[in-house]
């Protein structure tokens, strides 16, 4: 899926660390930023979702998605394990 492809790209950032590499200055500043960066993206789309249309609904979800990754990324966890936890859940 492209989540997944996405979890890649991400590794590789933090692997190669490009320059020009939103996603690798954003890991090079740490967990606790990327965690800010997720509260704060969590934080837009709750409000998207309570007062703002589809189409920014939409944006800040996957704005959200891409930054709990680099979370994910930035503490070693890989995303599957996350897929996994969803698929124990929907078994109980």
């Amino acid at each position: 899926a492209f989540l997944a492809k996405l979890e890649g790209v991400i590794a590789q950032r933090a692997t190669e660390k490009p320059e020009a590499s939103y996603t690798a200055r954003l890991l090079d500043k740490g967990v606790a930023r990327v965690s800010q960066k997720v509260g704060e993206e969590g934080v837009e789309l709750a409000l998207a979702g309570a007062a703002q249309g589809e189409d920014k609904v939409v944006e800040e979800a996957a704005d959200l998605l891409f930054h709990v990754l680099v979370l994910l990324r930035s503490r070693g966890v890989a995303f599957d394990k996350v897929v996994r936890a969803l698929e124990d859940r929907h078994r109980k």
